[in-house]
């Protein structure tokens, strides 16, 4: 129908940097030309309000003398704050005697505050034609050095980069070491610079209407590929025979391994099975590495060619591996469906080569449940080692952001119904669908963790509905065939650093309180009017959506959206005059998590919140004080 539709008229799409995936599959189906448009632009956090007061308190409890009297009330009133910002819980009491626990608490929450200040997000949204400020330049440039380099230039050096001075006077300004690599990084920033301040969209847009050449330019993460800049060129993707990449394997291998460290420390025992959601758009900015940590847990590796391609998998010895392999059910997107068959078909040769290995099955989880399926259902082994699914050809999502959006559900079962009705498609080596829901079944009641990787600051877990989609879905789908225990669901992010694994339940605390509570967050979305409430509605609607597939959100994240968005009378206003259709639907959704118990909210809040979600269904139909007909 695309071609059908379009005829031979040019097909001009304008389309996000960071998203090759999705942009290869329009120039498949519809010819496009891709103009790419940054990403909005990113900053440090920040604290605000009770967040700044808690650090200062921090600094004077760490410069009073240990054995003061002094420092026992500072950790009685430092418990305090932070419990009425639900960092901390109010009992028992932290003991600041010798040899109790004060010192240790403390330093945890001061980790916490930290990492709050110093977690980068998106600051409103990028408009097209609109070259991002001085100060917003001066911010991403900081950001990009720190994922080139792990560490972050004075930013007196980086405001005399974008002011136009040159790299020996910028590096002066901030006092910094002229050292060979630091000179070479900063002359990288000073460029990336240059092509941040000047929009370059515009005329690409009008270059492409006039039929004229559009340049290339590779997609990705605007942080970790530089090369993106300038936008305003045709994206283009990968080479699918190289991926995942040398650095993806050993990434991949990382990652596996915090994983299974942080599962360890919350159970003391290495899971069984684990089930992980794997995207397109993540595997192409990263070469990978996610599908080379799902290889890394099975204790596979890819096999290539002598020409460099992917050709297959082959399994490392046990005694190499030095644990386990773990049974690792796969989940893929549609995208990653379309873009990668060659790495579906590595996966699930993976696992069947796992499955068919002589090896103790105490050692291999994969050949223990396969042959336990096996025995029962009288299949081959072929059919009982399928642990790669999908969507069917065509098909793609879960239905589950539907459902929760539409509010038309009753219950977790129903959840996990549809997630496996349209998720039950194995691919096996061959590469092609099959329908095996049973099978998806059998494997998810082994399951013992969900996991899914983050991979782009700009996209959080309540930023987009496909996260609850995806990895919420097949939580639910685990609880279900679990007999209703739902099992930990955590968020591998690889956004800052060496990356880290977090429970789902620290990650929407993260973002909560870094964006959605952030007056730098939504201050920056508001500026952009309309949209810009639009984006706070789909916060808040997505992290519904975790508690209705994972309950994974604490009741205080409701409390406090509440407080901000609907029980502030200004705030209230500026919402409803900018886009009074998507502020009742924030009311509305805050009432649906009481209606549905995710937070029981005292009886006056809730009055308030109802009369809030009437006042702006009034103004909705112009029923409101000041409103003339």
């Amino acid at each position: 129908w695309p071609d059908r539709l379009i005829g031979d008229l040019p097909n001009i799409y304008l389309y996000a940097s960071n998203n090759p995936s999705e942009g290869a599959i329009a120039k498949r189906r519809s010819g496009a030309t891709l103009i790419s448009y940054l990403t909005p632009p990113v900053a440090q956090a920040g604290l605000y309000k009770g967040l700044i007061d808690l650090k200062a308190a921090i600094e004077r409890w760490r410069g009073l003398e240990p054995t003061s009297r002094e420092r026992v009330e500072c950790v009685a009133m430092l418990q305090a704050q932070a419990a009425a910002l639900d960092l901390v819980d109010i009992e028992p009491v932290w003991n600041a005697e010798p040899g109790g626990d004060a010192d240790r608490q403390v330093f945890v929450l001061a980790q916490q505050v930290l990492e709050l200040e110093y977690t980068l997000i998106p600051c409103g949204l990028h408009v097209t034609g609109r070259a991002p400020s001085e100060a917003e330049c001066v911010d991403m440039l900081l950001a990009m050095s720190e994922a080139w380099e792990g560490q972050r230039p004075p930013r007196a050096s980086v405001r005399a980069l974008v002011d136009g001075l040159s790299v020996e006077l910028a590096m002066k300004a901030g006092h910094m070491h002229s050292d060979d690599a630091t000179v070479l990084a900063m002359h990288g920033l000073a460029d990336a610079g240059r092509m941040l301040a000047k929009d370059t969209e515009v005329d690409a847009i009008l270059c492409a209407l006039d039929g004229r050449y559009i340049r290339p330019a590779p997609g990705g993460d605007i942080l970790r590929t530089p090369e993106v800049l300038p936008t305003g060129r045709n994206l283009h993707g990968f080479d699918p025979f190289r991926i995942p990449s040398a650095f993806a394997v050993k990434d991949g291998a990382e990652q596996a391994q915090r994983l299974l460290d942080r599962h360890m420390q919350e159970s003391n025992q290495l899971p069984e099975s684990v089930a992980m959601v794997l995207w397109g758009s993540d595997n192409l900015k990263n070469e990978g590495a996610p599908i080379a940590q799902a290889m890394a847990l099975m204790g596979a590796l890819p096999r290539f060619d002598s020409y460099g391609r992917i050709a297959g998998a082959t399994l490392v010895p046990l005694a190499t591996l030095g644990r386990p392999r773990i049974d690792v059910v796969i989940t893929l997107s549609g995208i990653f469906r379309d873009l990668m068959p060659l790495q579906i078909r590595m996966l699930a040769e993976a696992a069947f080569m796992a499955a068919s290995a002589d090896e103790s099955v105490e050692q291999n989880w994969i050949r223990k449940h396969a042959l336990a399926y096996q025995n029962e259902h009288g299949c081959t082994l072929e059919t009982a080692s399928l642990r790669v699914y999908g969507n069917a050809e065509g098909a793609y999502g879960s239905n589950v952001n539907n459902l929760v959006e539409s509010s038309r559900w009753t219950g977790g079962d129903e959840i996990a119904e549809t997630y496996s009705r349209r998720k039950g498609f194995a691919y096996g080596r061959t590469g092609l669908a099959v329908q095996h829901t049973a099978l998806l079944q059998s494997a998810l009641a082994d399951v013992e963790l969900t996991y899914q990787n983050l991979d782009s600051v700009e996209l959080g877990v309540t930023t987009v509905d496909n996260y609850f989609d995806t990895l919420g879905g097949i939580t639910q789908a685990v609880k279900r065939a679990r007999g209703g225990v739902t099992p930990p669901v955590y968020i591998g992010d690889q956004t800052k650093g060496d990356g880290a694994v977090r429970s789902l339940k620290e990650q929407v605390a993260l973002e909560t309180r870094t964006r959605m509570l952030n007056p730098k967050w939504y201050e920056g979305m508001l500026e952009s009017g309309y949209e810009g409430v639009r984006q706070i509605e789909v916060h808040v609607t997505n992290t519904m959506g975790w508690s209705a597939t994972t309950g994974q959100v604490q009741p205080w994240v409701y409390e406090q959206l509440s407080q901000t968005f609907m029980l502030d009378p200004d705030m209230r206003n500026r919402m409803a005059k900018l886009n009074p259709t998507a502020s009742m639907r924030v009311a509305n959704r805050l009432l649906e998590a009481s209606d549905r118990q995710y937070w029981q909210p005292d009886p006056e809040v809730l009055a308030a919140l109802r009369q809030a979600s009437e006042e702006l269904e009034d103004r909705l139909e112009g029923v409101f004080e000041g409103a003339t007909e």
